[in-house]
Formats: C-alpha cells, sequence, structure tokens
C-alpha cells in the first residue's frame, strides 16, 4: 500500500525540474530513437520504465510509427553484447541514443560525440567524465542521475535500523556493470564506522559468485547485505531476493525490484519518474536543442518499501516509524 511520497536532497543542489514541453507539431518526418538497456528484456521492471517512456512521448506528440521509430537493443549486462550493440547503433546513425547504465553511457561516448545520447539512471556523470559539468554538460551527452554516492550512508543507517546487531556489511559489487563502485564505497565506509559497522567488498563477478558469497556470510553473525547497484544487480533482482532470503541476511537494496521480489527493504529514488522526465530531454533535443545546454538533473522523488514478510521470516521486527514512513509494506 502506498503510504507517502519521499521526497529528498541529495548530496548536491538538485536541478530545478523544466516545465512541461509543448506537444510536438505532427511531421511527416520520421525521427529514429536507439534505445539501449543494459536489462534483460523479459525483465516486468524494466518494461514499466519503458511503458512511462513511451506514454510520456506520446502526451508531447511523439507516436510510434507515425513520427518516432525506436531501435532497441538489450544487452544485460553482458559487455560483450554492449560492445556489439553501441557499434550497431552508433552505425545506424539515429536522431538520438537513450541509454541506461554508466557501461553503456561510456561506450557510446567512446565512439559517437555527434550524436545526442539522453541518460536516464547513471551514477555521477562528471566523475565519470560524460558531461564537463551538470550546468552545462558541454558535449553530446545529458540526462538524468540515479543514485548519489552519498545514498550509500543512508543504507547502512536503515539496515542497521532494522538491525540494531548489525556489526558487518557485506558489500557484493559486480564490476563491469559498477565502474563507480569505489565512489560508493568511501561513502558506506565513512558512515559505517561511527556505527559500529564494518564494511566489506566482495567480488560478485556473477550469481554463482554471489550465491557462495552469501552462504558463507550465513555462518557469520550480525551481518547484512547491501549490493552493489548495477544494472547486472537490478537484471538479477529475483535470484538476489531468494538468495539473501535462503540465507537468512538481511539486505537492503537500492530500488523497490527486489523487496517486490521478496528482498528484505528497499531505499532509492523512484527511477520510473526518471523515464518519465527523460522524455522532456528527448523532446526538447528533438526538436533542435542541443544536449551541451540542456542541465543534466537529479532525481526527485524517493521511495522506502518493505517486504513485511520477509522480515517476519528473517525473525526482524521493523520499527513502527519505519513502517509508517514508507511508501510500500508488501504483506
Amino acid at each position: 500500500m502506498r503510504r507517502r511520497e519521499f521526497i529528498a536532497t541529495l548530496g548536491g543542489a538538485a536541478a530545478a525540474a523544466w516545465p512541461l514541453a509543448a506537444p510536438a507539431q505532427q511531421s511527416s518526418q520520421m525521427r529514429r530513437v536507439g534505445v539501449l538497456m543494459a536489462y534483460p528484456e523479459g525483465d516486468p521492471e524494466t518494461q514499466g520504465w519503458l511503458a512511462t517512456f513511451r506514454d510520456g512521448l506520446r502526451k508531447l506528440g511523439w507516436v510510434e510509427d507515425q513520427n518516432l521509430h525506436f531501435e532497441f537493443r538489450w544487452t544485460g549486462a553482458d559487455a560483450t553484447l554492449m560492445e556489439k550493440a553501441t557499434t550497431e547503433l552508433v552505425a545506424a546513425q539515429p536522431d538520438l541514443i537513450i541509454t541506461s547504465s554508466s557501461p553503456a553511457t561510456g561506450m557510446l561516448l567512446a565512439r559517437t560525440r555527434t550524436i545526442p545520447i539522453v541518460f536516464t539512471n547513471i551514477v555521477d556523470p562528471v566523475d565519470q567524465g560524460f558531461v564537463s559539468s551538470l550546468s552545462r554538460p558541454g558535449g553530446n551527452a545529458t540526462g538524468l542521475v540515479n543514485l548519489e554516492p552519498s545514498m550509500a550512508g543512508k543504507w547502512v543507517e536503515l539496515l542497521k535500523e532494522v538491525m540494531p546487531s548489525l556489526a558487518r556489511t557485506i558489500v557484493p559489487i559486480q564490476q563491469a556493470s559498477a565502474p563507480y563502485a569505489d565512489l560508493y564505497l568511501n561513502y558506506f565506509k565513512s558512515t559505517a564506522l561511527p556505527l559500529g559497522v564494518e564494511v566489506i567488498a566482495a567480488s560478485a563477478d556473477d550469481m554463482s559468485a554471489f550465491e557462495r558469497m552469501a552462504a558463507a556470510q550465513e555462518r557469520e553473525v550480525n551481518t547484512g547485505i547491501i549490493p552493489m547497484p548495477s544494472s547486472f544487480m537490478t537484471g538479477h533482482a529475483v535470484e538476489i531476493a531468494a538468495i539473501t532470503t535462503r540465507h537468512r541476511l538481511p539486505t537492503i537494496f537500492s530500488n523497490r525490484a527486489f523487496p517486490a521480489a521478496g528482498g528484505l527493504l528497499s531505499y532509492g529514488n523512484d527511477i520510473t519518474d526518471n523515464y518519465r522526465r527523460a522524455t522532456v530531454f528527448v523532446d526538447r533535443i528533438l526538436k533542435g536543442e542541443k544536449p551541451s545546454e540542456l542541465p543534466v538533473q537529479f532525481p526527485v522523488k524517493f521511495e522506502l518499501v518493505i517486504n513485511l514478510k520477509t522480515a517476519k521470516a528473517l525473525g526482524i521486527t521493523i520499527p513502527q516509524t519505519m513502517l509508517v514512513a514508507a511508501d510500500e509494506v508488501i504483506e
């Protein structure tokens, strides 16, 4: 059930939301938009993001098969498939390319500095070299930030709140899909230290490695898990939720896909809202504006989701204050 909307301010100053652009004029010219999704095509969460994205474009006058054509590439977190997909999309020379992860954005920018690129949910585009600055991107890429690395501190605090005995936090990382991992780890450690929590990074390059890591931690008392946010982790939400629950490891995730799949809880920005807002970037660029002059925007809508059924299975009592604050409680 929806409790309330969590609005939060991230580390930097969030860019103000733009006013809605006027609907596009119907045109006989077909505009082509490439879409590079670093997720499995059958993932229901990802399909939900895209449904919102398509609906938003229709409201702005961009109708598929009338004045707009999408060229999709689905790669998951597979670097080889992603390389192939970026090469194909750049060779097709679309009017614009939508991208959904940091690795995909980096690969595209290595191949083109002319085709406009709109990223929808990535981490720190300045430190990763995708834009010159948030207010004036300066190149051919702009878009929306997903999570600030400072969010890592909030996850540690929330996990400690539901598990006061927490002494160790394991952070599984799939490095290929999370090149920004060190940015997060700095915040994990600085927040965890005053709380008396040790942070340990763990390699999880595939699901077999994740399973072995979880099995090893089951024998450790007062241990929780915070998976490093990435397209790999989101794309394996169902498996990760099942593994962490089976091994009785309290876990907090970065988006609602995990508690929806049976994980304990999540806190992060509403990615669907990012895709809704991305339509304004697409509309303005297709009408002639330059990505270099469209400021990068921060998330404005956040949500806390708790799976109460999983909490009971793990023997965890969620504080009443947290239940009241939650946007959604799955029972």
